[in-house]
């Protein structure tokens, strides 16, 4: 790739795209009312999907696991009480497995294809395992170690091993017919730009075997003959303002921008508005004239796009961060229990009225989310909405409140909303709906100030422990905690989730801003 390639795919880069100035404020924040066929069209689509990495990756890590386990099973109810080591048989059902799924994979038994199909999964998945087992009978004959084995344990292992692919595989494409007949098995794609590309980029799409996107419409600012109503069967839903409200409202995987990376001005303001959205920014490179290296391209069969920005903490990475949350906040609320019962009981010696307050924050994809805290404030002086900042000496504020406040305890209710799945442990903490400063709203003084909800709000965030907490009386303050909150979500991993965690008792330690 040349220098002026590297140059190309810089200026797409997502701090580029924040900082780019197309000398009209865009304000992507503003709620657009859309018309009444994207609103049909948005409904249809707002129920989840279901990633066909995931289903892959599950039904992959689930036979593994499950022969692995009937390998053992049948080891400690037959061998052991004829006595054996057990260091051989692991290795054995461990590399029995393993070469099943490499052999299964080898012959497509992991395609979508294959899991519509009962004939074609059982069939390759037998297929597999009987190969595997093979591969360990010829490895067990040319290493002289297969006197060491039971042939009853090999051959229950390969008659119970067989029956249980078959029962998983019926469920499985059971369970993916089902689905797929929801319209949830699926990529769901937007296309930004209209007209011709965008007409060539469909069939392109339409003609590719195994492909799992489903354009829902496309988004133009355009009105003349280079964006007509219709392309190729599918309607224009709305302006690119529009877009933005439409997927809020939608369960959208991928934004497909159509323009030429010619238009380089004309991309990054379509960029601007649209990066606050929690999906996948892909520009349709089949089209350009400029071309890269093969690997600088994303394909989706054998049309080739370019990656502007990921869906943050998706498929795996979210059923990872989802199994720390439930983990670890279970794990706190029987370690804090004593002290969320001393708080109930001093809240309620102290003022009447209930002992958890209730309050409307912005969760994922601006979604509003009521959160749980205990309450600080006298009952009759309690600001749900908001409207009036808490500070210093605030005579709403009770003296338990004080105290629950400086050290944070009034949050620990909010270990409730992480086992609802409301919010998560770490990241942005969740904004009050009316959140402002000296008038403003919050989301009128940051520009892009909603991209911090592309992820779930967290109970704690990387904003707090570097001590962007309490009052936010200026504005400098709401922008310093934007900038950590896009930093968090731009370099998100599990081990940054740790460290948020175990830094935050020591950085509750500094209560200078919290009243």
């Amino acid at each position: 790739m040349s220098v002026k390639d590297n140059e190309a795919r810089v200026i797409f880069s997502a701090k580029a795209v924040r900082e780019a100035d197309s000398g009209v404020k865009i304000d992507p924040n503003r709620k657009v009312e859309i018309n009444e066929l994207a609103k049909k069209v948005a409904e249809q689509f707002s129920s989840d999907v279901v990633s066909p990495s995931l289903i892959i990756g599950f039904t992959r890590l689930t036979e593994f696991l499950s022969l692995t386990a009937i390998s053992m099973l049948i080891y400690f109810f037959y061998v052991v009480p004829v006595g054996s080591d057990i260091g051989g048989y692991l290795s054995a059902s461990f590399l029995g497995a393993f070469l099943t799924i490499a052999v299964v994979q080898a012959i497509d038994g992991y395609q979508l294809d294959t899991f519509r199909s009962f004939v074609s999964q059982i069939s390759k998945s037998i297929t597999g395992f009987a190969f595997a087992m093979l591969i360990l009978l010829l490895i067990g004959f040319f290493s002289k170690t297969s006197g060491i084995y039971s042939r009853f344990w090999f051959g229950t292992w390969f008659i119970a091993g067989a029956g249980f692919l078959v029962l998983f595989r019926v469920f499985l494409t059971t369970y993916v017919r089902r689905i797929m007949g929801d319209g949830r098995l699926e990529r769901r794609a937007v296309i930004v730009g209209g007209g011709e590309p965008a007409a060539e980029l469909i069939r392109s799409l339409e003609s590719q075997h195994n492909n799992d996107v489903r354009v829902c419409g496309i988004f133009d600012d355009r009105t003349d003959d280079r964006s007509p109503p219709i392309v190729v069967g599918y309607p224009k839903l709305g302006t690119i303002s529009e877009l933005v409200e439409f997927g809020r409202m939608a369960r959208i995987d991928m934004l497909i921008v159509t323009l030429p990376l010619a238009a380089e001005t004309r991309v990054l303001q379509l960029l601007k508005r649209l990066w606050v959205l929690p999906v996948d920014i892909r520009l349709s490179a089949h089209t350009n004239k400029l071309r890269f290296r093969p690997r600088s391209y994303t394909y989706e069969g054998s049309v080739p796009f370019l990656d502007i920005f990921e869906k943050p903490i998706a498929n795996w990475d979210a059923v990872t961060k989802r199994i720390f949350d439930v983990s670890f906040s279970v794990i706190a609320l029987v370690c804090l229990s004593p002290v969320m019962l001393a708080t109930m009981i001093a809240i309620r010696y102290e003022s009447k009225g209930p002992v958890i307050f209730r309050q409307k924050r912005y969760g994922f994809n601006n979604e509003v989310v009521e959160v749980l805290k205990f309450r600080s404030m006298y009952h009759d002086m309690a600001d749900a909405e908001a409207k009036t900042v808490v500070t210093k000496g605030d005579p709403r504020v009770t003296r338990v409140g004080r105290f629950i406040r400086k050290t944070s305890i009034d949050e620990l209710p909010q270990l409730i909303n992480v086992l609802r799945g409301n919010l998560s442990l770490v990241g942005p903490r969740p904004h009050a709906v009316n959140a402002h400063t000296a008038d403003r709203l919050w989301d009128e003084v940051v520009d892009g100030y909603f991209a911090r909800h592309k992820v779930k709000p967290g109970v704690t965030g990387w904003a707090q422990i570097n001590g962007w907490r309490g009052e936010v009386d200026d504005e400098e303050k709401i922008k310093q905690r934007v900038n950590c909150d896009l930093y968090y979500i731009e370099n998100w991993s599990l081990l940054f989730d740790l460290q948020i965690l175990f830094m935050t008792p020591y950085k509750l330690l500094n209560t200078e801003n919290a009243y």
